[in-house]
């Protein structure tokens, strides 16, 4: 079970880092805008790539965690 979650982990790590930061590098006009409406934009810009900061790693780290434990609970409940 570990290594499926490792592998499922791995094979997913390059497409999402690629979407995240193609999303956040589309971002940055808009926090190191100084012009009119910068004062809507910057913090719309930072709530979006904090965002997609936290969602990438809950994808990445966090949940391939939880699904290991769960699963492996449930295997040992269908073991019994």
């Amino acid at each position: 079970m570990d290594a499926a979650v490792f592998e499922g982990a791995v094979s997913r790590l390059r497409p999402v880092l690629m979407t995240a930061i193609t999303s956040a590098l589309g971002l940055i006009p808009m926090l190191l805008s100084t012009g009119v409406g910068a004062e809507i934009q910057k913090p719309l810009a930072s709530v979006i790539v904090g965002g997609l900061v936290t969602a990438t790693f809950l994808t990445l780290f966090v949940l391939p965690v939880l699904f290991g434990r769960f699963s492996r609970a449930k295997v040992s409940d269908i073991q019994r």
